[in-house]
């Protein structure tokens, strides 16, 4: 993830601390990552790994949130053929559309799906490890001294 893609627009203090940002990735890596998500072995997500060397975990559905992490870091891969309407995502009561190629980063542990009427079958993600320390570099150059 090119963190240095962010800017104060990205970075949210109310009503939690929080950053949410589309394109950290370039859409052309995104696509053959997208395209290999059935297979985290392939050579391009090796390559992920060792160029952001950040562990991950992918998961079929947003619901399937690991809250019990220090850091919540999700990274979206929304199903191409999915025209539902996405769920909504709630932190701390501020409301964000689920969409691909977008992050949200957060050590709020209130977050909640809100659901549309129809649920499409795969909702897929990443799940970032990150560091209490990590989360605090990103953020430290937008917290007011």
């Amino acid at each position: 993830m090119n963190w240095q893609k962010l800017t104060k627009h990205n970075y949210y203090t109310e009503p939690v601390e929080f950053i949410h940002a589309g394109g950290l990735v370039e859409q052309s890596e995104y696509n053959r990552l997208y395209e290999n998500t059935n297979n985290l072995t392939h050579p391009v997500w090796q390559e992920f790994d060792q160029k952001y060397k950040t562990g991950f975990q992918l998961k079929d559905d947003i619901t399937e949130i690991d809250l019990n992490r220090e850091v919540v870091a999700l990274w979206f891969f929304r199903e191409r053929s999915d025209t539902t309407p996405s769920p909504d995502i709630d932190i701390g009561g501020r409301i964000f559309t689920y969409n691909d190629n977008v992050t949200i980063l957060t050590m709020c542990k209130n977050i909640e799906i809100k659901e549309k009427k129809k649920k499409y079958l795969r909702r897929p993600f990443i799940q970032l490890d990150m560091s209490k320390e990590k989360f605090d570099k990103i953020c430290k150059r937008f917290r007011k001294n």
